[in-house]
């Protein structure tokens, strides 16, 4: 290898690699990388006395010659100029820079967070994901309203996992959640889903190393064994969740053991507040009344006790589940994790390896695309709710209250905050719901045809049936099928119609969002047009989502600091 770097990579400049030193009045050999040096200001270059390697340069009488092939820089004269590289360097990026890059996607639920470390180490962090092929190929980041299901397994095999769980066990669905971000990335809603839960796991189809295979459903089974048992995997968990709520699932993350460990230590540890003294020897829990930071065994054994809290019950241990998950999402966008290169590198590392997703976020790339979509969403709007349940007869399990669910699952369906949110969102919607607002029309007098775009066959007859012998509102036919079916139900009218269009949005309970006013008036005898969505859920059943959420549910802020577990 000669002066010019022949037989280097060809990343490296031969420019770069050559440094007159005035101690030795000598030009010395770099063998540093460009890529190396690339990131290097002048300042903070090694001291020439300590070079990797050293040669000097022929004839250095009566003055340093540099290196063949290379000129003086104009300077002095009598005094050689040091070489100047061809390559320039890259300027180094702000702390407050890499902080936004490392810590920006903190926010996409608890393992998200991590992923966009992957601005440095790509290739380390994409083979560390697992991916699992459910069927679905949905975008990492779509428009509107995004639901991703978070599900934690029981499963015992990997390292230090040997004293959890079932012996023997493929694993459950042991801890789910279905995390919903709002359209406007303005609040988001964490349902955590009982695992006791009594439900029907419908149908659905495995695709384990591409290979398709149908499984039946069940009714009337705990919610858990829609993963694992009978060959589950999360596909099933996917559909048995979708069935339940009526919400479309965008992608999943599953992970075992082992996150909460990992995780939990990356970050430095999470605060968890107790408000009596624990001793579980389940779980291994033993920690006094009042604030402990925890991490690592303590972690886990924390999210995984109940018989030490409440009522002994999984409710219970669901409520802890979200004071930890909380505390951590709080741990994982605080500065000193977010200014941590070596924090976030551990939280990025782990994150990806205790992740198993869909194939739609199976890269690096797109689970950062993800993160830093979902990062928008302000701890202050993030709520953690547990689906209503009440207790069954057999005392083990619970049933699911549908009379508080269903209004709950509606909210959800219809993007309608859990809590306060920006002033100009409420401003947009006193605008829209006044709408509804003024007089109405006799429903003899309401006229509209209905179309049928919401997927369920006969639904713009049994909606016309209702108007006609329930609402008296005789002058309403069926126009059939709509051209496409709608994800919502919409009400066209014209302005001189708004009288009618607001007597039958009060029938049938349709939110001021569904109301499209033209802007030119019809004729006497024109008819209003409705057009039913996957919304409808029958003649009679309000289709508008309530304003507030059931009374009595269990709920905790992922801001509030002073929750504390009895």
């Amino acid at each position: 290898m000669d002066a010019q770097g022949h037989g280097q990579a060809d990343d490296f400049d031969p420019a770069d690699q050559w440094v007159f030193d005035p101690n030795t009045g000598s030009y010395e050999l770099r063998l540093n990388p460009a890529g190396d040096s690339a990131d290097i200001t002048p300042e903070d270059r090694p001291a020439p006395s300590r070079p990797r390697s050293r040669r000097r340069a022929p004839d250095p009488e009566p003055e340093p010659t540099p290196p063949r092939g290379r000129r003086r820089a104009a300077g002095k004269p009598g005094k050689p100029a040091g070489p100047t590289s061809r390559r320039k360097p890259k300027p180094k990026k702000s702390k407050a820079k890499k902080a936004l890059y490392w810590g920006s996607g903190t926010l996409a639920f608890l393992l998200v967070g991590g992923s966009v470390a992957a601005y440095l180490v790509y290739q380390h962090l994409n083979n560390n994901i697992k991916k699992i092929d459910v069927g679905e190929n949905n975008a990492a980041v779509s428009d509107g309203p995004m639901n991703i299901l978070v599900i934690g397994t029981d499963k015992r095999d990997g390292k230090g996992n040997e004293g959890y769980g079932d012996a023997g066990s493929v694993g459950h669905a042991d801890t789910t959640i279905l995390f919903h971000v709002s359209a406007d990335r303005t609040n988001a809603t964490a349902l955590s889903i009982p695992r006791d839960m009594i439900t029907d796991i419908p149908n659905c189809t495995t695709r384990a190393d591409g290979t398709k295979k149908f499984i039946r459903g069940e009714e009337g089974v705990r919610f858990n064994t829609s993963l694992g048992q009978e060959g589950r995997d999360p596909s099933c968990t996917w559909a048995t969740v979708e069935k339940l709520t009526g919400l479309n699932i965008n992608h999943f993350m599953m992970v075992d053991f082992n996150a909460v460990k990992t995780l939990s230590s990356a970050v430095g540890g999470v605060e968890v507040c107790l408000g009596k003294d624990i001793d579980d020897p389940k779980s291994h829990l033993k920690l006094s009344k009042g604030r402990h930071t925890i991490e690592g065994e303590d972690a886990l054994a924390f999210v995984r006790t109940r018989h030490s809290v409440g009522f002994e019950s999984d409710l219970d241990r669901i409520k802890l589940q979200q004071q930890f998950l909380s505390s951590m999402m709080r741990k994982m966008k605080s500065s000193g994790t977010l200014t941590s290169p070596s924090k976030m590198w551990d939280l990025a590392n782990s994150a990806t390896k205790a992740l198993t997703v869909d194939t739609g976020i199976g890269t690096v790339n797109k689970l950062k695309d993800l993160a830093l979509n979902l990062s928008k969403v302000d701890l202050k709007n993030v709520t953690f709710v547990t689906v209503p349940v009440v207790d069954n007869t057999d005392g083990a399990t619970v049933k699911l209250d549908e009379a508080k669910a269903e209004p709950l699952f509606a909210m959800v369906r219809q993007d309608v905050s859990l809590t306060e949110v920006k002033k100009k969102e409420k401003a947009d919607k006193a605008k829209q719901a006044a709408k509804l607002k003024g007089p109405k029309a006799d429903p003899a007098n309401v006229r509209v045809k209905v179309l049928n775009g919401s997927g369920r066959m006969g639904a713009a007859q049994e909606t016309v049936d209702w108007m006609q012998n329930s609402e008296g509102m005789l002058r309403s036919s069926n126009g059939g099928n709509a051209s496409a079916d709608l994800k919502k139900t919409t009400l066209e009218y014209a302005p001189n119609q708004a009288d009618q269009a607001r007597r039958l949005a009060d029938s049938m309970g349709l939110p001021a969002t569904a109301l499209k006013e033209g802007t030119e008036d019809a004729a006497p005898m024109a008819e209003m047009t409705l057009t039913l969505g996957a919304d409808f859920k029958g003649a009679g059943t309000p289709i508008v989502a309530p304003s507030k959420a059931p009374k009595d549910i269990q709920r905790v802020e992922a801001d509030d600091k002073s929750v504390c577990a009895k």
